[in-house]
């Protein structure tokens, strides 16, 4: 949603926390999550918002909504999916989970690669690997083949967000001043607004074209991309090279803060997470039946990697921090169990309107339409929004209530309670997610803020690999009335946790939005 990394992704005020999470180091921001200044362009006029003009901003743009919409598109062509290739929800849900997978271990890696080659060169690789993921998605002969396009899709569209904040970063520098908080908003827009509209346009997509057409649409997206980025977007070593921030950063496009060379990628710490991680999911995936034998291998393999970024000087996951700052780690986890709840209901929801209510898949995007509308009317009352506890509480308020109808819900429940549930899970996206990336924005520490800003988007991935194992475990083979009731009664108790977190955490009160 943000899934929806996006995203993302995905998650604020959005504009205010994007403010305070990309503003170079070099260059100060006033109090609060807001950045200010004395130079123009600082509020989106003047030379500075200018600087960031729609040649920059457009394949930015465009890159951004790739995973997020296709985190979501998914949601109302599962059915038509299954049906195709003679599986059920327990096998369609990989289709959910190997994207999220997928997305949770390529997001900080492509983030190190923007830092260690160069923002432009990782962000058109990603907008190529898209093209080629739509191409074997659209053509593919076997289910198999589809789960390998999903993974394409989350390694691809991976780079795109932090690809793009590493160039406005670069931008920034060169101007030396911060990107105007417009800027901003637009790129927190564009990803939160593509993963509620998803669903809608998944199926549009499968009713009129097919579902192969939520893999084809890709291609052509992602060749406009790759084309208006290879014309417009900043070669480092012809615009920037060379230009630094008031504390010597790059403004080359390859990162700033600090040089992050000798730091590498950390090969051996991205191994060890997508192994915990998919051991995890294989069993998750598959609780009726359980094997047994994963579980020491995801002891191990968390063991080893615990241990792995405890040692290393420049870590893929950064647990000291974590350690360090409790209420960010309860914000993760807070973020996490949100999303969880939203996903299990986006991707549940719309197989039970199609399998168990009778709808099409037209339809059921239809009726997911408010929860769309919803999720981005939310967004954009967040990114106004000063506070962050009284918007997460009513997130959790909703997600509670929404689960309560579902509970209730039944093959003959009437077309306007369905629209009432599809709207309760719609707010609380945008509230949370929001809610929780201001948190982010305010707990972090001040060197720390975009790498704590990766691990957010890797709690919501989790979420989302979580939320496709239950959606097995309780629908198996159909998308029925009671697969429903278990999901919204597991949701139910999941989202009064979340409330629970969210009124007792004392880092949420209106003081810590002061801090900074």
């Amino acid at each position: 949603m943000s899934g929806t990394s996006a995203s993302s992704s995905a998650s604020p005020s959005a504009s205010a926390s994007a403010s305070a999470e990309d503003a170079p180091s070099g260059i100060r921001t006033g109090p609060g999550l807001e950045g200010s200044g004395s130079r123009p362009g600082l509020d989106g006029s003047g030379s500075g918002s200018r600087a960031f003009g729609a040649r920059l901003m457009t394949p930015l743009l465009l890159g951004a909504v790739l995973n997020p919409v296709n985190s979501t598109m998914i949601a109302t062509a599962l059915v038509s999916v299954g049906h195709a290739f003679g599986v059920g929800a327990a096998d369609t849900a990989w289709l959910v989970a190997s994207l999220y997978l997928a997305s949770a271990v390529a997001q900080p890696t492509m983030g190190r690669l923007a830092d260690l080659l160069g923002a432009r060169r990782v962000f058109l690789a990603g907008l190529a690997i898209v093209v080629a993921a739509g191409v074997v998605g659209a053509l593919a002969p076997a289910f198999g083949w589809l789960i390998a396009s999903r993974v394409l899709l989350g390694i691809g569209t991976s780079a795109a967000y932090p690809c793009a904040m590493a160039v406005l970063r670069a931008e920034s520098l060169r101007l030396g001043v911060p990107t105007p908080r417009p800027v901003l908003a637009r790129l927190s827009l564009a990803s939160l607004g593509s993963a509620a509209v998803g669903p809608v346009l998944g199926g549009v997509l499968t009713a009129t074209a097919g579902w192969r057409a939520i893999f084809a649409v890709n291609v052509p997206v992602a060749l406009v991309g790759l084309v208006l980025a290879a014309l417009w977007l900043p070669r480092g070593d012809a615009r920037v090279r060379g230009e630094r921030g008031a504390h010597g950063e790059r403004g080359d496009g390859r990162g700033g803060g600090r040089d992050r060379r000798g730091g590498g990628l950390d090969p051996l710490g991205i191994l060890l997470f997508a192994a915990t991680l998919t051991a995890a999911m294989v069993f998750l995936m598959d609780v009726a039946h359980p094997r047994w034998l994963l579980l020491p291998a995801v002891a191990v393999c968390g063991a080893v990697l615990v241990w792995w970024q405890l040692r290393r000087p420049s870590p893929f996951l950064d647990l000291r921090m974590l350690g360090r700052n409790r209420a960010l780690a309860r914000t993760y986890l807070r973020h996490g169990l949100a999303y969880l709840v939203i996903y299990c209901v986006m991707y549940g929801f719309a197989q039970w309107l199609e399998e168990s209510h009778g709808y099409s898949s037209f339809h059921a995007g239809l009726i997911m339409l408010p929860m769309s509308g919803a999720a981005a009317a939310c967004s954009l009352l967040g990114a106004r929004t000063k506070g962050i506890r009284g918007p997460l509480t009513l997130a959790a308020v909703l997600l509670v209530a929404g689960s309560g109808v579902l509970l209730l819900a039944h093959d003959g429940t009437p077309l306007a309670v369905v629209l009432l549930a599809s709207v309760l899970f719609g707010l609380p996206q945008g509230l949370a997610g929001t809610g929780n990336q201001a948190a982010v924005a305010a707990q972090a520490p001040p060197d720390g803020v975009g790498a704590a800003a990766g691990l957010q988007r890797t709690a919501q991935y989790i979420g989302a690999i979580t939320a496709a194992s239950l959606i097995a475990l309780f629908y198996g083979h159909h998308a029925d009335d009671s697969g429903l009731h278990g999901i919204a009664l597991t949701t139910g108790v999941l989202a009064l946790v979340v409330l629970a977190l969210t009124v007792t955490d004392r880092a949420l009160r209106p003081r810590t939005n002061r801090e900074r």
